[in-house]
């Protein structure tokens, strides 16, 4: 379905063919397209805010592509809230020939407390979050203190940019709802 109201870039090649393989229904498809719509624009506001952060992009990307994948598995996460699709997405990817650091996204996305997470990683979560305009002031101070350690800058002065830069992203959170909302939950992929 066209949408004339958002543009979405493409979702990674990778991506894409994971989720043929798998039959992802379109209300996925649509979620992944939006989150990982939201993560380029989040990493592209850290690029240029913070050039000196080292962010792997790709993995950001493929993270928020491929997140929700385990979805497939257990379909009724597409319309109630739910868990189980966290590692049964991880092993899904894991099963496809993903390598394990481009799985864990999908086993982490909810779960950015975990010992050893990724500064990627949590900006899948955050991506996650602010698709829908949906802020977590836990994960977006883990993501502060990563960035102002990172940068080597004030962490009052990084927490206000990254404040500025959600509150962005997160305002066409409606048309992404709406969008997201014209896909049915199951069905033949699109």
């Amino acid at each position: 379905m066209a949408d004339t109201l958002l543009t979405l870039r493409p979702l990674p090649g990778r991506a894409l063919e994971l989720l043929d393989a798998v039959g992802a229904p379109p209300r996925l498809r649509a979620h992944l397209e939006l989150v990982h719509e939201v993560a380029a624009r989040l990493v592209a506001g850290i690029g240029g805010r913070w050039p000196q952060v080292p962010v792997d992009a790709a993995s950001v990307l493929f993270g928020a592509a491929t997140h929700d994948i385990g979805k497939v598995r257990h379909p009724e996460e597409l319309s109630t809230p739910g868990h189980r699709h966290e590692e049964a997405g991880y092993r899904l990817l894991l099963d496809l020939g993903v390598p394990e650091p481009d799985a864990r996204p999908a086993r982490t996305h909810a779960s950015w407390t975990l010992p050893g997470i990724s500064l990627e990683e949590l900006l899948v979560s955050l991506a996650d979050k602010v698709w829908r305009n949906s802020r977590r002031p836990d994960l977006e101070d883990l993501v502060t203190t990563r960035l102002a350690e990172a940068c080597g800058g004030p962490r009052w002065e990084v927490f206000l940019a990254l404040d500025d830069l959600l509150g962005t992203l997160g305002a066409g959170a409606d048309r992404r709802l709406a969008h997201q909302a014209r896909f049915p939950v199951q069905g033949p992929a699109r």
